[in-house]
Protein backbone atom coordinates (compact mmCIF):
# COMPACT_ATOMS: atom_id res chain seq x y z
CA UNK A 1 0.00 0.00 0.00
CA UNK A 2 1.24 3.49 -0.87
CA UNK A 3 2.60 5.74 2.45
CA UNK A 4 1.71 2.49 4.15
CA UNK A 5 5.67 2.99 6.16
CA UNK A 6 4.17 6.48 7.56
CA UNK A 7 1.89 4.77 9.31
CA UNK A 8 4.49 2.57 11.26
CA UNK A 9 7.03 4.96 12.20
CA UNK A 10 9.09 4.61 15.23
CA UNK A 11 10.13 7.60 16.13
CA UNK A 12 6.43 8.76 15.72
CA UNK A 13 4.95 5.81 17.59
CA UNK A 14 7.71 6.82 20.63
CA UNK A 15 6.09 10.40 20.40
CA UNK A 16 2.25 8.55 20.89
CA UNK A 17 3.44 6.56 23.75
CA UNK A 18 4.99 9.46 25.52
CA UNK A 19 2.04 11.89 25.15
CA UNK A 20 -0.31 8.83 26.57
CA UNK A 21 2.21 7.94 29.43
CA UNK A 22 1.92 12.23 29.86
CA UNK A 23 -1.41 12.51 30.30
CA UNK A 24 -2.59 9.10 32.26
CA UNK A 25 -3.29 9.54 35.84
CA UNK A 26 -4.80 6.09 36.45
CA UNK A 27 -5.94 3.17 35.11
CA UNK A 28 -8.47 2.98 32.30
CA UNK A 29 -9.82 -0.04 30.30
CA UNK A 30 -9.99 0.26 26.41
CA UNK A 31 -11.62 -2.25 24.19
CA UNK A 32 -11.04 -2.86 20.50
CA UNK A 33 -14.10 -3.56 18.37
CA UNK A 34 -11.96 -5.49 15.32
CA UNK A 35 -9.80 -8.59 15.28
CA UNK A 36 -7.32 -6.76 12.38
CA UNK A 37 -6.57 -3.97 14.94
CA UNK A 38 -6.32 -7.00 17.62
CA UNK A 39 -3.71 -8.41 15.46
CA UNK A 40 -1.96 -5.25 15.19
CA UNK A 41 -1.99 -4.80 18.80
CA UNK A 42 -0.49 -8.00 19.54
CA UNK A 43 2.02 -8.35 16.45
CA UNK A 44 3.95 -4.81 17.48
CA UNK A 45 3.69 -5.53 20.82
CA UNK A 46 1.40 -2.12 21.28
CA UNK A 47 -0.10 -3.43 24.49
CA UNK A 48 3.01 -4.04 26.30
CA UNK A 49 4.54 -0.78 25.53
CA UNK A 50 1.16 1.03 26.64
CA UNK A 51 1.56 2.88 30.36
CA UNK A 52 0.65 0.35 33.32
CA UNK A 53 -2.55 0.55 34.13
CA UNK A 54 -4.09 0.50 30.29
CA UNK A 55 -5.37 -2.49 29.50
CA UNK A 56 -6.16 -3.14 25.70
CA UNK A 57 -9.68 -5.74 26.29
CA UNK A 58 -9.75 -7.73 23.10
CA UNK A 59 -13.80 -7.35 21.74
CA UNK A 60 -16.18 -9.47 19.56
CA UNK A 61 -14.52 -8.21 15.92
CA UNK A 62 -13.87 -11.30 14.22
CA UNK A 63 -16.70 -11.85 11.44
CA UNK A 64 -15.41 -15.51 11.46
CA UNK A 65 -15.48 -16.02 15.28
CA UNK A 66 -18.76 -14.45 15.86
CA UNK A 67 -20.97 -16.88 13.27
CA UNK A 68 -22.87 -18.84 15.36
CA UNK A 69 -21.75 -22.64 15.66
CA UNK A 70 -25.53 -23.82 14.07
CA UNK A 71 -24.54 -21.41 11.30
CA UNK A 72 -21.79 -23.22 10.09
CA UNK A 73 -23.59 -26.49 10.82
CA UNK A 74 -26.03 -25.29 8.35
CA UNK A 75 -23.37 -24.39 5.61
CA UNK A 76 -21.79 -28.50 6.08
CA UNK A 77 -25.30 -29.67 5.81
CA UNK A 78 -25.87 -27.63 2.40
CA UNK A 79 -22.50 -28.27 0.75
CA UNK A 80 -22.73 -32.15 1.62
CA UNK A 81 -26.07 -32.18 -0.48
CA UNK A 82 -25.58 -33.20 -4.20
CA UNK A 83 -25.71 -30.69 -6.87
CA UNK A 84 -24.53 -27.96 -4.76
CA UNK A 85 -21.56 -25.56 -5.49
CA UNK A 86 -20.97 -24.36 -1.90
CA UNK A 87 -18.12 -21.17 -2.28
CA UNK A 88 -16.62 -19.46 0.97
CA UNK A 89 -13.97 -17.23 1.09
CA UNK A 90 -11.59 -19.63 2.76
CA UNK A 91 -11.11 -18.49 6.33
CA UNK A 92 -14.33 -20.31 6.77
CA UNK A 93 -12.80 -23.58 5.67
CA UNK A 94 -11.31 -24.81 8.83
CA UNK A 95 -14.02 -23.61 11.40
CA UNK A 96 -14.90 -26.03 13.19
CA UNK A 97 -18.91 -26.94 13.11
CA UNK A 98 -20.08 -29.45 15.43
CA UNK A 99 -18.31 -32.64 14.12
CA UNK A 100 -15.91 -31.75 10.94
CA UNK A 101 -15.49 -28.74 8.91
CA UNK A 102 -15.90 -27.59 5.37
CA UNK A 103 -12.31 -29.20 4.41
CA UNK A 104 -13.38 -32.26 5.90
CA UNK A 105 -17.04 -31.89 3.07
CA UNK A 106 -14.44 -31.63 0.45
CA UNK A 107 -12.27 -34.44 1.37
CA UNK A 108 -15.63 -35.96 1.63
CA UNK A 109 -16.80 -35.31 -1.97
CA UNK A 110 -18.64 -31.94 -1.33
CA UNK A 111 -18.05 -29.56 -4.08
CA UNK A 112 -16.39 -26.73 -1.80
CA UNK A 113 -14.40 -24.19 -3.87
CA UNK A 114 -13.24 -20.87 -2.54
CA UNK A 115 -13.53 -17.71 -4.22
CA UNK A 116 -12.19 -14.32 -3.93
CA UNK A 117 -15.55 -12.49 -4.14
CA UNK A 118 -19.07 -13.30 -3.85
CA UNK A 119 -19.57 -11.83 -7.42
CA UNK A 120 -17.22 -15.65 -8.49
CA UNK A 121 -20.05 -17.45 -7.13
CA UNK A 122 -22.48 -15.61 -8.82
CA UNK A 123 -20.52 -16.05 -12.08
CA UNK A 124 -20.54 -19.68 -11.32
CA UNK A 125 -23.64 -20.06 -10.83
CA UNK A 126 -24.31 -17.96 -14.64
CA UNK A 127 -22.09 -21.04 -16.11
CA UNK A 128 -23.24 -23.74 -14.73
CA UNK A 129 -27.16 -23.25 -14.48
CA UNK A 130 -27.68 -26.93 -13.79
CA UNK A 131 -26.22 -26.19 -10.39
CA UNK A 132 -27.28 -24.50 -6.89
CA UNK A 133 -24.70 -22.48 -5.96
CA UNK A 134 -24.28 -21.11 -2.92
CA UNK A 135 -21.88 -18.12 -1.26
CA UNK A 136 -21.39 -18.32 2.15
CA UNK A 137 -22.25 -14.53 3.17
CA UNK A 138 -20.49 -13.69 6.66
CA UNK A 139 -18.90 -10.59 8.42
CA UNK A 140 -19.77 -7.28 9.91
CA UNK A 141 -21.09 -3.68 7.54
CA UNK A 142 -17.73 -4.19 5.59
CA UNK A 143 -18.76 -7.34 3.79
CA UNK A 144 -22.29 -6.95 3.40
CA UNK A 145 -22.71 -4.19 0.78
CA UNK A 146 -20.50 -6.81 -1.82
CA UNK A 147 -22.91 -9.79 -0.75
CA UNK A 148 -26.11 -7.69 -1.29
CA UNK A 149 -24.77 -6.12 -4.84
CA UNK A 150 -24.56 -9.74 -5.63
CA UNK A 151 -27.72 -11.05 -4.52
CA UNK A 152 -29.28 -7.73 -6.57
CA UNK A 153 -27.55 -8.81 -9.44
CA UNK A 154 -28.41 -12.45 -9.43
CA UNK A 155 -32.18 -10.87 -9.58
CA UNK A 156 -31.48 -8.52 -12.53
CA UNK A 157 -29.47 -11.20 -14.44
CA UNK A 158 -32.22 -13.63 -13.71
CA UNK A 159 -30.15 -16.56 -12.32
CA UNK A 160 -32.12 -18.59 -10.07
CA UNK A 161 -29.75 -21.16 -8.90
CA UNK A 162 -27.89 -18.87 -6.73
CA UNK A 163 -28.41 -18.08 -3.05
CA UNK A 164 -26.70 -16.88 -0.41
CA UNK A 165 -26.41 -18.26 3.65
CA UNK A 166 -26.23 -15.18 5.67
CA UNK A 167 -24.68 -14.81 8.76
CA UNK A 168 -23.84 -10.70 9.27
CA UNK A 169 -23.72 -8.87 12.19
CA UNK A 170 -23.64 -5.33 13.08
CA UNK A 171 -21.15 -3.72 15.60
CA UNK A 172 -23.58 -1.24 17.65
CA UNK A 173 -25.99 -3.82 19.40
CA UNK A 174 -22.57 -5.42 20.44
CA UNK A 175 -21.40 -2.40 21.82
CA UNK A 176 -24.55 -2.17 23.45
CA UNK A 177 -24.83 -5.69 24.39
CA UNK A 178 -21.48 -5.60 26.47
CA UNK A 179 -22.04 -2.54 27.97
CA UNK A 180 -25.36 -3.73 29.35
CA UNK A 181 -22.86 -6.89 30.57
CA UNK A 182 -23.18 -6.92 34.52
CA UNK A 183 -19.38 -8.51 34.25
CA UNK A 184 -18.12 -5.34 31.66
CA UNK A 185 -15.12 -3.71 32.94
CA UNK A 186 -14.87 -1.71 29.18
CA UNK A 187 -14.10 2.29 29.76
CA UNK A 188 -13.94 3.06 26.59
CA UNK A 189 -13.98 2.12 22.67
CA UNK A 190 -11.58 1.93 19.56
CA UNK A 191 -14.22 1.33 16.69
CA UNK A 192 -13.53 -0.70 13.69
CA UNK A 193 -12.32 2.07 11.01
CA UNK A 194 -13.87 0.09 7.90
CA UNK A 195 -17.01 -0.44 9.44
CA UNK A 196 -17.52 3.02 9.41
CA UNK A 197 -16.44 4.21 6.40
CA UNK A 198 -19.32 2.03 5.19
CA UNK A 199 -21.87 3.11 7.67
CA UNK A 200 -20.75 6.77 9.17
CA UNK A 201 -20.90 7.37 12.47
CA UNK A 202 -24.52 7.98 13.36
CA UNK A 203 -25.31 5.05 15.64
CA UNK A 204 -22.34 6.08 18.03
CA UNK A 205 -23.26 9.18 19.66
CA UNK A 206 -26.31 7.83 21.43
CA UNK A 207 -24.44 5.20 22.57
CA UNK A 208 -21.31 7.11 23.93
CA UNK A 209 -23.77 9.71 25.27
CA UNK A 210 -25.95 6.31 26.87
CA UNK A 211 -22.77 4.49 28.82
CA UNK A 212 -20.49 7.61 29.52
CA UNK A 213 -17.77 6.14 27.35
CA UNK A 214 -15.93 7.39 24.71
CA UNK A 215 -15.60 6.10 21.41
CA UNK A 216 -12.89 7.06 18.97
CA UNK A 217 -13.19 5.31 15.21
CA UNK A 218 -9.66 4.04 14.61
CA UNK A 219 -7.97 2.66 11.47
CA UNK A 220 -5.85 -0.25 11.23
CA UNK A 221 -2.04 0.45 11.53
CA UNK A 222 0.19 0.60 14.54
CA UNK A 223 0.09 4.67 15.01
CA UNK A 224 -3.90 4.12 14.02
CA UNK A 225 -4.14 2.32 17.34
CA UNK A 226 -1.69 4.49 19.33
CA UNK A 227 -3.79 7.77 18.09
CA UNK A 228 -6.61 5.87 18.97
CA UNK A 229 -5.89 5.35 22.44
CA UNK A 230 -4.57 8.59 22.98
CA UNK A 231 -7.79 10.19 21.80
CA UNK A 232 -9.40 7.63 24.11
CA UNK A 233 -7.62 8.04 27.31
CA UNK A 234 -7.65 12.10 26.86
CA UNK A 235 -11.24 11.83 27.25
CA UNK A 236 -11.33 9.62 30.26
CA UNK A 237 -9.07 11.87 31.74
CA UNK A 238 -11.36 14.51 31.24
CA UNK A 239 -14.49 12.98 31.77
CA UNK A 240 -15.67 13.30 28.43
CA UNK A 241 -17.25 10.82 26.53
CA UNK A 242 -17.94 11.45 22.95
CA UNK A 243 -17.47 10.32 19.56
CA UNK A 244 -14.10 11.33 17.78
CA UNK A 245 -12.79 10.03 14.15
CA UNK A 246 -9.37 9.44 14.20
CA UNK A 247 -9.58 7.25 10.94
CA UNK A 248 -10.25 10.80 8.57
CA UNK A 249 -8.39 9.47 5.34
CA UNK A 250 -11.05 6.76 5.05
CA UNK A 251 -14.13 7.52 6.99
CA UNK A 252 -16.61 10.32 6.42
CA UNK A 253 -19.52 11.16 8.93
CA UNK A 254 -22.14 10.12 6.40
CA UNK A 255 -20.39 6.69 5.46
CA UNK A 256 -20.97 5.21 2.17
CA UNK A 257 -24.61 6.69 0.52
CA UNK A 258 -24.27 4.08 -2.14
CA UNK A 259 -23.48 1.01 -0.04
CA UNK A 260 -25.95 1.92 2.24
CA UNK A 261 -28.72 2.27 -0.19
CA UNK A 262 -27.70 -0.93 -1.70
CA UNK A 263 -28.18 -2.57 2.00
CA UNK A 264 -31.30 -0.71 2.88
CA UNK A 265 -33.11 -2.67 -0.15
CA UNK A 266 -31.66 -5.91 -0.18
CA UNK A 267 -31.45 -6.49 3.32
CA UNK A 268 -33.57 -6.10 6.85
CA UNK A 269 -32.61 -5.79 10.34
CA UNK A 270 -33.33 -8.88 12.45
CA UNK A 271 -32.32 -10.38 16.12
CA UNK A 272 -29.01 -12.39 15.47
CA UNK A 273 -26.70 -15.08 17.20
CA UNK A 274 -22.94 -14.81 18.21
CA UNK A 275 -21.02 -17.76 18.89
CA UNK A 276 -20.06 -17.88 22.05
CA UNK A 277 -22.20 -15.02 22.70
CA UNK A 278 -25.83 -15.81 22.11
CA UNK A 279 -28.51 -13.62 20.66
CA UNK A 280 -28.41 -9.95 20.65
CA UNK A 281 -31.50 -8.05 19.96
CA UNK A 282 -31.33 -6.20 16.23
CA UNK A 283 -27.64 -7.18 15.54
CA UNK A 284 -27.74 -8.70 12.36
CA UNK A 285 -29.35 -8.57 8.47
CA UNK A 286 -31.30 -10.93 6.58
CA UNK A 287 -32.31 -10.74 3.07
CA UNK A 288 -36.06 -8.55 2.72
CA UNK A 289 -39.18 -10.23 1.32
CA UNK A 290 -38.42 -8.81 -2.12
CA UNK A 291 -35.16 -11.46 -1.97
CA UNK A 292 -36.62 -14.17 0.18
CA UNK A 293 -36.33 -16.86 -2.85
CA UNK A 294 -32.02 -16.05 -2.53
CA UNK A 295 -31.92 -17.33 1.11
CA UNK A 296 -30.15 -20.38 1.34
CA UNK A 297 -31.53 -21.30 4.70
CA UNK A 298 -34.76 -21.54 3.40
CA UNK A 299 -34.65 -22.84 0.03
CA UNK A 300 -32.58 -25.77 1.79
CA UNK A 301 -34.81 -26.01 4.84
CA UNK A 302 -31.72 -26.06 6.96
CA UNK A 303 -33.61 -23.97 10.32
CA UNK A 304 -34.33 -26.03 12.21
CA UNK A 305 -30.39 -26.76 13.18
CA UNK A 306 -29.58 -26.74 16.79
CA UNK A 307 -26.20 -27.28 18.65
CA UNK A 308 -24.37 -27.10 21.55
CA UNK A 309 -20.95 -25.41 22.19
CA UNK A 310 -18.08 -27.58 23.21
CA UNK A 311 -17.45 -27.11 27.10
CA UNK A 312 -13.48 -26.84 26.62
CA UNK A 313 -13.81 -24.58 24.34
CA UNK A 314 -13.94 -20.53 26.18
CA UNK A 315 -13.91 -18.82 23.10
CA UNK A 316 -17.44 -16.92 23.96
CA UNK A 317 -15.06 -15.32 27.11
CA UNK A 318 -12.34 -14.61 24.66
CA UNK A 319 -15.17 -12.69 22.45
CA UNK A 320 -16.67 -11.00 25.36
CA UNK A 321 -13.30 -9.70 26.35
CA UNK A 322 -13.52 -11.10 29.96
CA UNK A 323 -10.66 -13.96 29.03
CA UNK A 324 -7.74 -13.47 27.47
CA UNK A 325 -6.71 -16.53 25.00
CA UNK A 326 -3.61 -17.70 27.31
CA UNK A 327 -5.60 -17.72 30.01
CA UNK A 328 -7.54 -20.52 28.38
CA UNK A 329 -5.95 -23.79 29.74
CA UNK A 330 -6.85 -25.00 26.21
CA UNK A 331 -4.78 -22.65 24.54
CA UNK A 332 -1.70 -24.11 22.74
CA UNK A 333 -2.29 -27.64 24.18
CA UNK A 334 -6.27 -29.41 23.02
CA UNK A 335 -6.85 -25.91 21.13
CA UNK A 336 -4.36 -25.34 18.26
CA UNK A 337 -4.50 -24.00 14.31
CA UNK A 338 -4.11 -27.50 13.51
CA UNK A 339 -6.84 -28.66 15.80
CA UNK A 340 -9.40 -25.79 16.73
CA UNK A 341 -11.50 -26.06 19.17
CA UNK A 342 -12.83 -22.99 18.25
CA UNK A 343 -12.70 -20.06 15.14
CA UNK A 344 -10.89 -17.82 17.62
CA UNK A 345 -7.68 -20.02 17.01
CA UNK A 346 -8.37 -20.52 13.01
CA UNK A 347 -9.78 -16.97 11.72
CA UNK A 348 -7.11 -15.08 10.14
CA UNK A 349 -8.55 -11.89 12.84
CA UNK A 350 -9.07 -14.16 15.54
CA UNK A 351 -7.48 -13.42 19.03
CA UNK A 352 -6.59 -17.03 19.91
CA UNK A 353 -4.67 -16.95 16.55
CA UNK A 354 -3.13 -13.69 17.40
CA UNK A 355 -1.27 -15.06 20.22
CA UNK A 356 -0.67 -18.21 19.35
CA UNK A 357 1.21 -16.64 15.77
CA UNK A 358 2.79 -13.74 17.88
CA UNK A 359 3.35 -14.38 21.14
CA UNK A 360 3.05 -18.21 21.83
CA UNK A 361 6.71 -18.83 22.71
CA UNK A 362 6.43 -15.42 25.47
CA UNK A 363 4.00 -16.93 26.99
CA UNK A 364 5.81 -20.38 27.60
CA UNK A 365 7.59 -21.03 31.18
CA UNK A 366 10.99 -19.76 30.60
CA UNK A 367 13.59 -22.28 31.19
CA UNK A 368 15.89 -20.09 33.71
CA UNK A 369 12.55 -18.40 35.44
CA UNK A 370 13.15 -15.19 34.46
CA UNK A 371 10.31 -13.17 32.72
CA UNK A 372 10.76 -13.13 29.03
CA UNK A 373 12.27 -10.46 27.67
CA UNK A 374 9.52 -8.33 25.54
CA UNK A 375 10.51 -6.63 21.91
CA UNK A 376 8.50 -4.72 20.41
CA UNK A 377 8.01 -4.66 17.20
CA UNK A 378 6.58 -1.05 16.61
Amino acid sequence: MKYLEEFRDPQLARRLLDDIRSITTRPWALMEVCGGQTHTIIRHGIDQLLPEGIELIHGPGCPVCVTPLEVIDKALEIASRPGVVFCSFGDMLRVPGSGRDLFRVRGEGGDVRVVYSPLDALEIARRNPDKEVVFFGIGFETTAPPNAMTVYQAERLGIPNFSLLVSHVRVPPAIEAIMRSPSCRVQGFLAAGHVCSVMGVQEYPELAERHRVPIVVTGFEPLDILEGVRRAVRQLERGEHVVENAYARAVRPEGNPAALAMLADVFEVTDRAWRGIGVIPDSGWRLSERYREFDAEHRFSVSGITTREPVECRSGEVLQGLLKPHECAAFGTLCTPRNPLGATMVSSEGACAAYYLYRRLDLAPPRSGAAPEVTPVV
